[in-house]
């Protein structure tokens, strides 16, 4: 099997590890994700595959094994739920469930700015997902906006479902600092934690600092560091007072800015002690924000686009 495919149709047809691809929907450096349907089943699903190059190495195949497991095991209505992952043809796959939405990132490209309410609701369930994860010793190690996925709600209360993407790919296993071989960095720049850049051990609290970031791009339409020259961006995570939320939106209370901050502390030991713990807080600093009443959600006002933009996060 040639890597990675020369066109989209590459790969239509094909049977990999009982699933027959589809069509492609999406592709990146480490991956391409197709729709398959699931032969044994009768499902269709998310098929992720990896470059082959990561099969050959011994560590991250097992690394790959053994968080997908646990990635697997966890039932959590916020994460995207994994159904298998293996080897097939010399390649690394993940079958995922496929959900229909808009990911963050095209929702806060299209809104700039999120209303406080959604944004607390869009919060509050990644938090919910983060802190599961947590308490299975799993670190997700890059949260931003493009692996998360909003789905229509169920009711007026809950206009917006929130899944997070991307457990289970053996970040970990390429560098314990978080660089590859080739000294690319795994993680998306804006989002990620001082102690990850630093090569320092890692636990939960880096995804609350990402998380942090998210929390502030969706309210102040971007992420609170933005350097020209990624050197520049790496120490500012390090070293640079974060700026504050009021900043920008003058309607934020100083006390919700507040909260913000000390989520984006240099120090692990600075910050929350949980994700939930971070959210409980900031519903706290922003009782009576916003408009009263049903608060229309973003997925209402902005319709999906084509191709599908969830494809986007199962990519590394």
């Amino acid at each position: 099997m040639s890597w990675p495919p020369k066109s989209p149709s590459g790969l239509i047809g094909a049977e990999i590890a009982g699933y027959r691809v589809e069509r492609e929907l999406g592709r990146g450096g480490m991956a391409v994700v197709y729709r398959a349907r699931d032969l044994r089943l009768g499902r269709t699903v998310a098929l992720k595959l990896l470059a082959p190059e990561y099969t050959r190495n011994d560590a991250f195949r097992r690394r790959f094994e053994q968080e997908s497991r646990v990635a697997a095991a966890i039932e959590h209505p916020h994460i995207v739920p994994v159904f298998e992952a293996g080897e097939a043809d010399g390649i690394l796959y993940i079958a995922m469930c496929l959900v229909a939405g808009l990911d963050l990132r095209a929702l806060i490209d299209r809104e700039s700015r999120l209303p406080v309410p959604a944004a607390l609701r869009i919060t509050a369930q990644l938090a919910s997902a983060l802190d599961a994860a947590h308490a299975r010793d799993l670190v997700h190690r890059d949260v931003k906006p493009a692996n998360v996925l909003v789905a229509k709600g169920v009711d007026s209360e809950h206009p917006e479902h929130v899944y997070l993407t991307d457990f289970g790919l053996a970040k970990k296993s390429l560098s314990l600092t978080g660089f590859t071989t080739a000294g690319e960095f795994v993680g998306t720049l804006d989002y990620v934690a001082p102690e990850r850049i630093a090569g320092r051990p890692v636990d939960g609290r880096a995804d609350l600092y990402s998380l942090a970031c998210v929390v502030h791009e969706m309210l102040a339409g971007a992420p609170p560091f933005q350097r020209a020259d990624h050197l520049d961006l790496l120490w500012a995570h390090q070293y640079d007072p974060p700026p504050a939320l009021t900043e920008e939106r003058p309607d934020i209370p100083a006390l919700a800015a507040d909260v913000v901050r000390k989520a984006l502390a240099k120090a692990p030991d600075d910050r929350h002690d949980s994700c939930l713990e971070f959210v409980t807080a900031l519903r706290a600093a922003l009782a009576g924000t916003g408009p009263r009443g049903r608060t229309p959600t973003v997925v209402d006002r902005v319709p999906p686009p084509e191709p599908p933009s969830w494809a986007r996060p199962f990519l590394a």
